[in-house]
Parts: structure tokens; sequence; C-alpha cells
């Protein structure tokens, strides 16, 4: 009894001791299991669902390219259709709501391209104006509480009661009449931020002294299209502007003459400032004669004129611009700028057809510059696309093309 007792009190004694063991060696075997599912849910690993991204806009996740061309983007960006179906896609604008507008010149058309689910494809192509005489640039103004909707077409530009919420556009007043077509049929606009709007007006010609007064410029009037007046010259086929962010000056893109060759004139890069003019049809570039144009400019012809900001390969046809906003894009990105080359067309070897972009301090100096999309230009010189407008909302940059009938989305990866 007693040995049978002492036996029983040992073995209570050792079981009490082995329990807490058994108990401790189960609890950390648990924490482990639970690290290592905490650890394969975070990475993704062995899940049958895919892993949130971490990676920051512009990191080295990995790139989509729905759109079944051959484009080339910068690790951690991907590029899709936003619109597809809309011909002669030219500028890109939104609404006071976020909604993109886009003219289609050569239909006659302003369209809006609502996303009402955000999933980055446009739900529809919505008329906002018909019947229009080549339109092209596209601007908005607050009046009071209310909106007004400026469309340039190329004999004018005209204003429209805009309601954000029904995207519908009504009571059309023209305001500005402007000589139509000629060689450079385009007409562009914005505001300045004091609230001037600004008209862009091309050359009629290649190269020659314009006869109409209004062409080859830059116009300013007031919002109700009154005191129409020159804001800068010398300008032959200026298409897009866009408004720096810091410092408020008009960049603007410039067309330079054809027939001098593969490699002259340059295309250029203008920051344009009112009263300045920028020598066309005499000078180019740095304040170069043209003296095929000119062969006896006489003693200063330079004397006065402002030079190209950047200069850019003969042909290369820039079109639209558009700056980074201080923040939501990746480190460096801020106030860079993106331009569309919309391409060559009577080079004897074919240039353009890309998407650059120039590294900007805050200011506008220019850091360097790099390819951001190419692909539309084939190697052996065919063409599948040709970027025209820019449009940078969020963190979605939009790019027209005139010859697909589309609109690019370009988006960090992992968005």
């Amino acid at each position: 009894m007693d040995g049978n007792r002492r036996a029983f009190r040992v073995q209570s004694r050792r079981a009490r001791l082995v329990i807490p063991i058994v108990l401790f060696v189960l609890l950390v075997a648990a924490c482990a299991s639970c690290a290592q599912s905490a650890s394969t849910s975070h990475t993704g690993a062995g899940s049958t669902s895919p892993a949130r991204s971490t990676s920051p806009p512009g990191s080295a996740a990995a790139p989509v390219n729905s759109t079944g061309l051959p484009l080339t983007l910068p690790p951690g960006f991907s590029i899709s259709y936003f619109a597809r179906d809309v011909t002669d896609a030219r500028v890109i604008a939104f609404d006071p709501n976020g909604n993109m507008l886009l003219s289609m010149t050569s239909q006659g058309l302003v369209v809006a391209l609502p996303d009402t689910n955000s999933d980055g494809v446009a739900d529809e192509a919505l008329q906002i104006a018909g019947g229009l005489n080549q339109p092209h640039g596209i601007a908005f103004k607050q009046v009071g509480n209310a909106w007004k909707l400026y469309i340039a077409e190329t004999d004018g530009v005209a204003t429209y009661d805009y309601d954000p919420k029904t995207m519908k556009a009504a009571n059309r007043q023209k305001i500005i009449s402007l000589p139509g077509g000629g060689e450079h049929f385009t007409r562009t606009i914005d505001f300045l931020p004091d609230g001037r709007l600004i008209i862009a007006i091309g050359s009629d010609c290649n190269a020659c002294f314009e006869a109409d007064p209004l062409r080859a410029k830059i116009l300013v009037a007031n919002p109700d299209g009154s005191n129409l007046r020159t804001y800068a010259s010398g300008l032959r086929n200026s298409v897009f502007q866009a408004i720096h962010p810091v410092t408020g000056q008009v960049w603007g893109t410039e067309n330079g003459r054809d027939n001098l060759g593969d490699d002259l004139p340059p295309d250029e890069i203008n920051v344009i400032t009112q009263g300045a003019d920028y020598g066309w049809p005499t000078l180019y570039g740095k304040n170069i004669v043209d003296t095929q144009f000119d062969p006896n400019p006489g003693p200063n012809p330079t004397a006065g004129k402002t030079p190209s900001y950047i200069d850019i390969q003969a042909h290369s046809a820039p079109l639209g611009l558009a700056f980074f906003p201080a923040t939501g894009w990746p480190a460096g990105f801020a106030y860079n700028l993106l331009v569309a080359y919309h391409g060559s067309w009577n080079r004897s070897v074919p240039t353009g057809y890309k998407v650059v972009r120039y590294n900007l301090d805050r200011n506008g100096n220019v850091l360097g510059s790099g390819d951001f999309v190419t692909g539309w230009l084939r190697p052996d010189g065919s063409v599948l696309g040709r970027p025209v407008g820019i449009g940078i909302k969020g963190n979605n940059i939009y790019i027209s093309d005139d010859n697909l009938g589309v609109v690019y989305r370009v988006y960090p990866s992992g968005t």
C-alpha cells in the first residue's frame, strides 16, 4: 500500500512536470505554424488568391500590355485600351467631375468617355457636340456656380453651358471668329492662370510671310471672346500647349517647316511668353537663319527674336504635352513633361511615333530625356499608331491615337 502510494505520488509529480512541457511544445509549434501561414498569405505563395501588391508606382511589379501591340514602356508601367472606335482621336480634356472629353476632329464630334465603375475602360462614348467644323481644342471655365465648355473649331471658338452631372452641353454661342482651314487647320485652346483664353492657330503655308495677321501665332482673348489680340508670334504651327504647374508659363510644341532634308529644321518645344517672336519663317531652332527661304535676311535678323527652348529631331511632329503633378508618381517624376511625337510623313527614314519623357526640375530646367512609350514605329518602317494628345489624371496617363482611333491608358503596374 505505501509503496503503491509512493509510486502514484511519483507518477503524479512526473505528470505535473510533463504536461506543462508538452503544452509548451504544442504552443510553440502552433505559433510557428501561424507565422508560416501569415508569411504565406503575405507573399501569395501557395494561395489560391493573389496577394495584394505593396509595390510603389513605377516599381518592378510585372508590367501588363493588353493592347496586342508591340509597345515598350519603362519598368513598372502597364498599358491598356481606355477607349476604342473613337475615330481621329485628338485632344483630351477632363470635365470638373474628372470625366474625359475627346475631340474627334474629322468626325465633327466632341464626346465624353465616362468610366463610372473605375475599371480603367470607358463605359461608352457620349456625344457632347456634333456637326462641328473640324473641332480640336477643348477647355472648361467656371462662371459663378456654373461651368462653360469651350470648343475650338477651325473657324472659331464657341461656348456651351455644361452640366458635369449629366455631361450635357447646351446653348452654343460662337464668341470668336477665326480664319478656317488652310495648311494647318487645327485650333487649340487653354486658359492662362490669370483667366484669359489663348488660341493657337497655325500658318497657311510651309514657309512664307503670312498674309493673314491672325495666323502663325498664339492669340489671347477675354473669356467672353472680346479683345482678341496677339499673345506670341513667329510660330509656324504650335499645335498644343500646356501650363507649367509651378511657373504658370505656357509651354508649346512647334512643328518646323518641310523640304530642308531629313534633319532640318528641328522641331521645337518653346516656353511661350507674351509679346515674344519665335522667328518663323526666317529663323528656326536656336535662332538659325533659314537661308533657303530668306537668303538676305538683313544685318541682324535675330534681334528681338526668341530661340527654341528644346530642339527635337526634325519631322518628329511633337503634338500633345502634359506635366506630371508634384505627387502621386515615382520618385523623380514630379513636374516632368510627357510629349507625344506624332511621327514623320516625308522623312526618308521615319522618325517619331512615340511618347518621350523630359526630366525637369520644379522650375522647368531640363535634366535629361528618354523614351517613355515606343513600338508604334516598326523596324521595317511601317507604322501601327500615331500618338496625339496626352492627359494625366490621378495615377493614369491617357494617350490618344488618331491613326488607330483609340485612347490608351498607361498606369503603374500593380495598381
